[in-house]
């Protein structure tokens, strides 16, 4: 494979290019900042590149900035993050840019079998999360999803609604007074943080909140 190396720990760039030249692989570049990350993925084309997340000169996301910034110029470029720490924002950000993107810490470079194998895949459009990441990305989302808030009374209502239904068919359906209906999709509004609104808006947004969720 070919290879783009950013990294701005001299000692960490120069034992990836002699590891991955040892196992018969071409390193076209390694750099040390996200700027030229860009230039040599743009100049290069390689089949994947390797990014540390933090770069100068803030040392904190420029190197997944850079990233992002590449795969838009060079659309579906392969791109593997390392990182010292899991930054889940980031590994979400990674991740909305599509298909052949890895999110790696640098301890598992240590585990050098793994590492290339995830490397293989990253550059073969596949998607590789540290298990870490995957934990704590999920962790979050649980965290964060506001459905977590609803009764499953309030979720059989807000079932009812995404499929179309009114108050009065739904209170049919339940076998449950109007009133009571009402007085779960109030309830559903204020959990989702749906402030007072057109009814029907409302609605619409309490049910693509139930679809993300």
């Amino acid at each position: 494979m070919r290879i783009v190396i950013a990294d701005d720990a001299v000692l960490l760039r120069e034992g990836l290019i002699r590891l991955l030249t040892e196992r018969g692989h071409q390193v076209v570049a390694a750099v040390g900042d996200g700027d030229a990350l860009v230039q040599a993925v743009v100049n290069h084309r390689p089949d994947v590149s390797i990014v540390d997340v933090r770069m100068p000169p803030s040392h904190t996301d420029e190197g997944l900035r850079a990233a992002v910034h590449a795969r838009a110029l060079v659309p579906a470029t392969p791109i593997l993050v390392l990182s010292q720490y899991v930054e889940v924002s980031y590994a979400d950000d990674l991740l909305a840019t599509g298909v052949g993107v890895g999110y790696l810490l640098k301890d598992r470079v240590a585990a050098i079998d793994e590492f290339l194998d995830a490397l293989a895949r990253v550059a073969a459009g596949g998607t590789v999360l540290d298990p870490e990441v995957i934990t704590q990305l999920f962790a979050r989302r649980r965290r964060d999803d506001p459905l977590r808030a609803l009764t499953p009374r309030e979720r059989e209502v807000l079932s009812l609604m995404a499929e179309g239904h009114s108050n009065t068919a739904i209170a049919r359906t339940l076998v449950v007074t109007d009133g009571a209906v009402e007085k779960h999709v109030r309830n559903i509004f204020t959990k989702l943080d749906l402030p007072p609104d057109v009814e029907q808006h409302r609605r619409v947004r309490a049910v693509l909140a139930y679809l993300r969720g």
